[in-house]
């Protein structure tokens, strides 16, 4: 797939002109959005990143098309996981209500710098060396593993890491949050440092593991530069209003974990098979590329992938529904 430097520019220039009305809309004022709002926006959001689809089909082919389809689905699904992280963090520094959509999107828009920064090294390394796809292969089955000892994720085992308990202790943080700013003047005329900060250094680091993970599955579907940008880009977008529009379904959503843990372990081994398709490695198959290993089309990724995410999202609100009427029972009991 060639994209000119002008498409480039171009579809650069579309996001960030996008990702700045966001901007402006939200500092306008903080406020909690309501389900029409956030509704709309989510609405908004995913029918932009199917319509650049079609584009994409258009121009390039339904390879490509496919390609980014199931790459943003994946990578939509990382995010919604990535969800259930920062209303643990909101829970835990008690980040009220009103200041939760700012909070939200200064996670965001450090994710979509993170996740650049990534894409930018996992294609230069891909380039030179074809092997890394064994390492990114590897690091998805592992993370797969990790999501299935694991399990639903919830605020106990959510540990401050280094960096944050650093800020709690070096800086002077207020135990106010204020007017949401980072700074809140004292009566002596002195500012400090609001808990807004100290969440804000949580959601960075935050967002620098799930890039870890999300950048080698994306580029376990895609190669192409352009499209592993675009579909991290559309993911991302939409994900504040999707924070309050699903509200209380996040924690309903209770087998997600097992669904991205099946898809990424699925997309680890196809990435292992095309690592062994153009292997160059001596000590493996005396450097050549093993005929034997299997090749997944694109369209039984992309059925694989809404299957098991869609088996996991029905399974997770069957196991609500039961749990709910097992407790109206028994409290009527």
């Amino acid at each position: 797939m060639t994209v000119s430097s002008w498409a480039w520019i171009a579809t650069l220039v579309a996001l960030v002109a996008v990702l700045a009305v966001d901007l402006l809309i939200i500092g306008r004022r903080p406020h909690e959005p309501s389900m029409k709002e956030s509704g709309a926006w989510v609405a908004f959001y995913v029918g932009l990143a199917v319509l650049f689809g079609a584009g994409v089909w258009l121009v390039a082919g339904g390879r490509y098309a496919g390609e980014f389809y199931t790459g943003w689905l994946t990578e939509y699904s990382l995010s919604v996981d990535n969800l259930f992280v920062f209303v643990i963090i909101m829970a835990r520094f008690a980040v009220p209500r009103r200041f939760q959509q700012e909070v939200l999107l200064v996670g965001i828009v450090l994710a979509l710098v993170m996740r650049g920064l990534f894409i930018a090294a996992g294609a230069a390394l891909i380039a030179q060396f074809s092997w890394v796809f064994y390492i990114f292969g590897a690091f998805l089955v592992y993370t797969a593993v990790s999501l299935l000892r694991e399990g639903q994720t919830d605020e106990d085992d959510f540990q401050e890491n280094v960096l944050i308990r650093w800020a709690k202790r070096a800086l002077p943080v207020s135990s106010s949050f204020g007017n949401g700013r980072l700074t809140i003047p004292t009566s002596s005329g002195k500012r400090l440092f609001t808990p807004m900060l100290i969440v804000m250094i949580a959601l960075g680091t935050t967002d620098l593991l799930f890039a870890l993970d999300s950048i080698p599955a994306i580029f376990g579907i895609t190669k192409e530069p352009y499209l592993v940008f675009t579909a991290n880009v559309f993911a991302l977008m939409g994900l504040r209003q999707l924070y309050f529009l699903l509200g209380g379904l996040l924690e309903r959503l209770v087998y997600l974990n097992y669904g991205l843990a099946a898809v990424l372990a699925f997309i680890g081994a196809k990435l292992f098979a095309e690592a062994l398709h153009t292997n160059s490695l001596p000590f493996v198959n005396g450097g050549d590329g093993v005929d034997w290993a299997p090749e997944i089309p694109i369209w039984l990724s992309l059925l694989v992938i809404l299957g098991t995410l869609g088996a996991a999202t029905l399974a997770s609100l069957a196991k609500s529904s039961r749990d709910r009427k097992r407790e109206l029972t028994e409290a009527k009991a």
